[in-house]
């Protein structure tokens, strides 16, 4: 066995550390290595080393984020590897090939935009890390999706919500909640702390939003409730249980498949719909839905509400 001294990569930063904290140089030839060989897992490894270290996001980038990026960099790899890429100077022309291939096999436009940005991301990681100036991606055109999101993914229905809650256990219902009341993210809902809850004054401070903003969000007498429910004698550390995201997408899975309506089932995006449907129904202001969910942009907002078919009905009938 060698008595060499391996560098610990328990976590993200320390992982960072074992490319940022090297010389110029060796950073440059360690690229450049992994560049040539098409090393899956090196390049993967820079790449989250300048994600972590030198962007907005840092050491917060969400644990599904980093997956899709993940995922991105491992699709270029494996087309790079058959169609015999030099990553480091590709041709003009192969970047527009790669994604009119990804169009054609019948990926959806985003998920063709995500492949793109882990893509864009691997670049911009070469790039920092000194091994070419090559931005190969920066004026490919992306496939655009003229179906609105709220069409392609709209809020859960009521009676779907009331099903699985009805069948949930207390920690499953909280999360529930947390989604369809609370309207927060699957990252928010799965990183709140007992610190961040206040029953006495009906708030819930979401300490780490996207982009790393800070909100307070009311809490409904049914989340209340439930957040009781699972209080412990002296609260501290996290509410829920689980941490991973594959564990709470499991756990809804499970409970919708044993309610009978797994068909309807289609993750956490939906349930947070479903909670800037309802208050904008009751209070007819994107701005103030787009606060509550944490929107910087009204327009987002407006991709998560759902109008009623007949929402102007009553108004056309009074035109003169």
């Amino acid at each position: 066995m060698s008595g060499d001294l391996l560098p610990y990569v328990g976590d993200r930063l320390s992982q960072a550390r074992n490319f940022s904290g090297l010389t110029d140089e060796a950073l440059r030839v360690r690229a450049v290595t992994a560049a040539r060989d098409k090393a899956f897992e090196d390049l993967w490894a820079l790449t989250l080393a300048y994600l972590t270290t030198d962007t907005s996001g840092g050491v917060r980038l969400s644990p599904h984020t980093l997956r899709a990026y993940r995922k991105g960099v491992e699709v270029l790899i494996t087309h790079a590897t058959e169609h015999g890429w030099n990553l480091l100077h590709p041709g003009r022309r192969e970047p527009g090939l790669y994604v009119a291939g990804l169009v054609q096999s019948g990926l959806k436009p985003a998920t063709v935009q995500a492949r793109v940005a882990a893509a864009s991301a691997l670049y911009r990681a070469l790039r920092w890390a000194g091994a070419t100036d090559a931005d190969p991606f920066a004026d490919v055109k992306r496939p655009k999706d003229r179906t609105k999101g709220i069409v392609k993914n709209p809020p859960y229905r009521s009676d779907f919500v009331q099903a699985l809650l009805a069948e949930a256990d207390p920690h499953e219902r909280v999360l529930l909640l947390l989604l369809t009341h609370a309207g927060l993210r699957i990252a928010e809902a799965l990183g709140v702390d007992w610190a961040h809850v206040d029953l006495d004054r009906r708030r819930l401070l979401v300490a780490h939003g996207k982009g790393d903003k800070a909100r307070r969000v009311p809490l409904s007498a049914r989340l209340r409730e439930a957040l009781e429910a699972v209080r412990p004698a002296m609260p501290s550390g996290p509410v829920l249980p689980w941490r991973a995201y594959s564990t709470a997408y499991s756990r809804l899975q499970k409970l919708a498949l044993k309610c009978g309506r797994e068909h309807e089932f289609r993750g956490f995006h939906a349930g947070r719909k479903y909670a800037g449907t309802q208050l904008y129904a009751a209070t007819r202001d994107f701005t103030r839905v787009a606060g509550f969910l944490g929107h910087e942009q009204v327009d987002t907002t407006r991709r998560y509400v759902e109008l009623p078919e007949d929402d102007l009905d009553d108004v056309v009938e009074g035109f003169r």
